[in-house]
């Protein structure tokens, strides 16, 4: 790897917090990494804007593979096109594509695109597959979200101590939950105390 002129750069995203980007850019010789916990469904992502601004003219931002960095054909042509016109040079190891780098042809943008738009079709299915779970689950009648903290018997309670006039506070301290969640609990149920 030519480290004369120029920085390289990595960047690697996983989607969630018991993920590890540890295996992203094994191997590949960095003189900065930006790492990022985040869902790749949009550019929003803090670290990516850093590491953004971060590169220049010259750097070559080496990325694992092309649905790491965006998951959406649009958001990756952005991206790849401005730092492309910034002179920086984007590397995608997995699908062993370069852009920016000298070496960039009409294969490559193919390539690209293509592999853009298929990322973009995997996570189109993924998420009319977790709507068609979530639907079939609520036809089943399956209870959705985090288990309730209290049971309908502490339910009933909270209701006969907010009922008698008891400080919201201490139902909340008594119940191990927020003071929020008691006076959600009595607009939901339109308790009047």
């Amino acid at each position: 790897m030519d480290m004369s002129h120029g920085q390289h750069v990595g960047y690697a995203r996983v989607s969630s917090l018991d993920q590890k980007t540890d295996r992203q850019l094994d191997g590949i010789q960095l003189d900065r990494m930006f790492e990022e916990k985040a869902s790749g469904k949009d550019t929003k992502r803090p670290v990516l804007a850093d590491c953004l601004a971060y590169v220049r003219q010259g750097d070559t931002l080496h990325v694992h593979s092309i649905d790491r960095l965006c998951r959406n054909l649009s958001d990756l042509l952005r991206i790849v096109t401005a730092l492309r016109e910034k002179g920086v040079c984007v590397r995608f190891h997995k699908e062993n594509l370069s852009f920016g780098c000298g070496e960039s042809d009409a294969t490559s943008e193919l390539m690209l695109g293509m592999l853009g738009a298929v990322a973009q079709f995997e996570r189109a299915l993924i998420k009319e597959r977790q709507r068609e779970g979530i639907a079939a689950a609520k036809r089943a009648g399956k209870h959705l979200g985090r288990k309730q903290k209290l049971t309908d018997e502490q339910f009933n309670e909270i209701v006969t101590r907010v009922k008698s006039g008891e400080d919201k506070t201490s139902i909340a301290k008594a119940y191990g939950i927020s003071r929020a969640t008691v006076y959600n609990f009595i607009k939901r149920k339109n308790i009047n105390p």
